[in-house]
């Protein structure tokens, strides 16, 4: 396909300079190792453009990369889960500023590895090391893996495997980013969040569109971010981080605020212009009421 070919060299060459520049925390990606990142500074409770009150850590293993807080093994609380694909020819270490961002927001996010993730196998493998990390005993992550909330995401390619994912039962809801063409929309059961980028060369927001008409049985929205091409969300998550911590917030942590982002006659998404060049939801998102997403 042409979108793959045109997507894989910018996406190859910008993870290995940032390889390159990481140093030996990244050569260790076939052992597992344990990264403590800097702790961040509180948020508002509306403000989910804003670092949260997690510290965050890393782990990165031979088939998925973690993102979490630091402390996961003291909390009083169970984390939910949001497992991410990466465009093609991308590795996690390209979305690591999205990635450290939902995780200090209370999330596990489980970025898989794999260049090539369309079909979504190494995201669920993801959820299944994560189900054996929660049962066991002498895992920090023990117990502290909320695995009754899944969301998955993804870019580009990845975005296509979060709309394949989003058909495993496990999965509570989806949010593609820029998706690929190769899926089927119509599989999925849960609320979808689509995200396309207004100046996209490579997947044309017209594609992103095409998901969401299809998915006229579940509720689904769709945002178009303006003035972004295919890898605003790769050097700049700001205008991405807001509304997907946002979405995941309200789908997974239940967080009414955040939930009037998309849903009820006030929706924040609908008239901020200055984020978004076009926002629609569908007739079954519009009768979701803003206090219960």
């Amino acid at each position: 396909m042409l979108w793959r070919r045109n997507l894989f060299a910018p996406l190859a060459a910008l993870a290995l300079a940032l390889t390159a520049s990481a140093g030996a925390g990244t050569a260790a990606a076939a052992t597992d190792t344990t990264v403590v990142a800097a702790a961040p500074a509180a948020s508002a409770g509306d403000d989910f453009g804003a670092p949260g009150p997690y510290a965050t850590a890393v782990e990165v293993g031979a088939i998925t990369t973690l993102y979490y807080p630091r402390d996961i093994a003291d909390s009083d609380r169970r984390h939910p889960v949001i497992v991410w694909g990466n465009g093609t020819g991308g590795v996690p270490l390209v979305y690591r500023d999205l990635m450290l961002h939902w995780a200090s927001q209370g999330f596990v996010v489980a970025a898989a590895n794999t260049p090539m993730s369309n079909l979504g196998i190494s995201m669920r493998a993801s959820i299944d090391m994560l189900t054996g990390r929660n049962a066991d005993r002498g895992s920090i992550f023990f117990d502290r893996v909320d695995l009754e909330h899944i969301g998955a995401s993804g870019h580009s390619q990845g975005g296509a495997a979060a709309i394949v994912v989003g058909s495993d039962p496990r999965i509570d809801t989806i949010l593609p980013i820029q998706p690929g063409p190769l899926a089927n929309i119509n599989a999925v059961r849960v609320p979808a969040l689509l995200l396309a980028g207004q100046r996209d060369s490579i997947v044309f927001p017209a594609l992103v569109k095409a998901f969401y008409n299809a998915a006229d049985h579940i509720p689904a929205l769709y945002g178009e971010v303006r003035g972004a091409d295919h890898f605003t969300v790769v050097g700049d998550t700001g205008p991405f981080a807001a509304p997907t911590t946002a979405w995941f917030r309200a789908h997974l942590m239940g967080d009414r605020t955040a939930g009037a982002q998309f849903f009820g006659p006030g929706c924040g998404i609908c008239t901020d212009t200055a984020t978004w060049s076009d926002v629609r939801r569908n007739g079954l998102a519009l009768s979701v009421p803003a206090a219960t997403p």
